[in-house]
């Protein structure tokens, strides 16, 4: 499917981010088969998680006019988010997916969301712990992400904060909700 559009997306997202997104395919559907999730929305949600990851701000910016993209807050305080919401539009626009349930998987796959849906977490995990990603904590992530989806989740968001805290980095409100709703649902009200 990707195949078609391969040239047009290397040369807004580079090479080296598309070979990115092979892998996370790949993870992608090594975790659907796992968590009994569509292995072909997580191969396309997957493949195209990253095709508005624009390198160039103002390439990025004149995308989300082409597109209707309205940036909100959270945008404005931490661009590094645009890109999911951003692909997702251009995902059905241009690329032509229509499935709501893969066009959230790539919506939320860099921020998560409260009540994510099982494809949202497989496209955020795949990404987190594709093979080329180094960083501490990977292993484990990788570790949980085949045996408890939503503890590896919750690392992972856990992790993301503690990492964008630390250097004094805006934090998207979706990653809160999602990390803070994961928390609910495994260990319920404190009182």
């Amino acid at each position: 499917m990707i195949e078609k559009y391969r040239d047009e997306i290397i040369s807004l997202i580079g090479e080296k981010r598309f070979e990115h997104t092979l892998r996370v395919a790949d993870e992608a559907q090594k975790l659907a088969n796992i968590h009994g999730v569509n292995i072909k929305k997580a191969k396309i949600a997957g493949l195209f998680h990253d095709c508005a990851k624009i390198r160039d701000l103002n390439l990025l910016l004149e995308k989300c006019r082409e597109y209707n993209l309205e940036l909100t807050h959270d945008m404005h305080f931490s661009p590094q988010i645009i890109h999911s919401f951003l692909g997702a539009e251009i995902a059905k626009q241009r690329y032509g997916i229509d499935d709501e349930e893969i066009l959230n998987a790539i919506r939320f796959h860099t921020t998560g969301r409260a009540n994510m849906t099982m494809l949202d977490k497989v496209i955020y995990l795949a990404d987190y712990i594709e093979p080329m990603r180094n960083f501490t904590g990977v292993e484990r992530a990788r570790k949980l992400s085949y045996e408890d989806i939503d503890l590896a989740m919750l690392e992972s968001l856990n992790n993301t904060i503690l990492f964008l805290a630390k250097d004094m980095n805006y934090i998207a409100r979706y990653t809160f909700d999602a990390r803070n709703y994961l928390l609910e649902m495994r260990n319920g009200k404190v009182f």
